[in-house]
């Protein structure tokens, strides 16, 4: 009663705290926001800039760009949390973006966390959200959150599988009744990615080149099967050897051998839950087949390369970037049915 009085007086938030992305949903509202994971301080400090508002797409806007006076970085790294104080700015910036600030009451927050975050990680994602204005915190797996937001049957007595590859980690699971029975979780994801594309760079063109612009080739002529018709493009740089600045063109061939290491080991991850099926289960992926959520999927040809690795068909589910937001959104519209899905920042973890 009285949580039903509260959810009255205020709403309920569920949020995808996300290393590249986070996105806010509000019960009865819908997703809200949907802004980069990224802060802009005073270097040295852990003051944000513009009153605390450089955050999100401004601060994006920033990166690359600013003089040594102003830091742009990730409160985020590997899907958990790196810097807890920005985080919370981060949190406190978000929430009241999404009318949080509004609220007669302070919101309950539900917020998607990864499968290979530890006691102490998921203690910082609760002290942090409480600070930032929630009343209470609830967390669930990111894997089960992305399963419901894609649609899939999850509750029935057969085998659904989810891959999820987000910008810190790569979330795998099967799942059935209700609850995950097998789960891999892999600090390998669209970041990984993009740092493999800066290594290659560096090797085979002695050019240096910041992750937002690997981020680009990734998005624009990446893939991880042979396309019909190969792409390229043109990349700008620092010259490792002359200093000066310098630009050269990457095919997407070359951009598909730079992403052979990370993308062999989701390959990895997603085998490794299977082995950890009964042959009933399996029998059901068969059909079922294996659907692929996150940015990280957007990668051309992915599914087709993941078919080809595990036998499994497989698919990319509608509108994937948000498919974990959709999910922890319908688990707390649905909050009675869900709850056992949940953990407390009143329970011991």
């Amino acid at each position: 009663m009285l949580h039903r009085l509260l959810a009255v007086l205020g709403s309920d938030l569920a949020i995808d705290l996300g290393t590249a992305n986070t996105l806010v949903s509000v019960v009865g509202a819908g997703l809200v926001l949907n802004e980069p994971s990224i802060v802009a301080v005073e270097e040295g400090t852990n003051r944000v800039l513009s009153g605390g508002c450089a955050v999100g797409h401004l601060a994006k806007q920033m990166q690359g760009r600013t003089p040594q006076s102003i830091s742009v970085v990730r409160p985020m790294t590997g899907g958990v949390i790196a810097d807890f104080e920005l985080c919370e700015a981060m949190l406190r910036y978000f929430i009241r973006k999404a009318g949080a600030a509004g609220f007669r009451v302070k919101p309950r927050v539900l917020v998607a966390v990864p499968g290979c975050i530890t006691p102490v990680e998921k203690r910082a994602v609760y002290n942090s959200t409480q600070r930032a204005g929630a009343r209470q915190v609830l967390v669930m797996s990111e894997a089960k959150a992305a399963a419901i937001g894609a649609g899939l049957n999850v509750t029935e007595p057969v085998a659904s599988m989810i891959c999820d590859i987000g910008g810190g980690t790569t979330e795998v699971a099967v799942l059935s009744l209700g609850d995950i029975v097998a789960q891999q979780s892999v600090r390998v994801a669209g970041d990984a990615m993009d740092r493999a594309i800066v290594d290659y760079l560096r090797r085979h063109y002695n050019l240096r080149i910041g992750s937002s612009a690997a981020e680009r080739l990734r998005i624009e002529i990446g893939s991880a099967y042979p396309l019909e018709d190969e792409l390229s493009d043109e990349v700008r740089g620092v010259d490792m050897i002359s200093g000066l600045p310098r630009k050269a063109t990457i095919t997407s061939e070359e951009v598909r051998e730079a992403l052979g290491t990370p993308l062999l080991e989701i390959v990895e991850a997603v085998k490794a839950t299977l082995d950890q099926c009964g042959t009933d289960l399996a029998s059901d992926l068969v059909d079922n087949g294996l659907v692929l959520a996150g940015g990280g999927s957007l990668l051309r040809s992915l599914d087709r390369f993941l078919a080809e690795q595990t036998g499994l068909p497989t698919r990319v589910c509608a509108d994937p970037l948000t498919a974990v937001a959709r999910g922890t959104h319908i688990c707390l519209e649905h909050f009675d049915r869900w709850r056992g899905a949940m953990q407390s920042s009143d329970e011991d973890v």
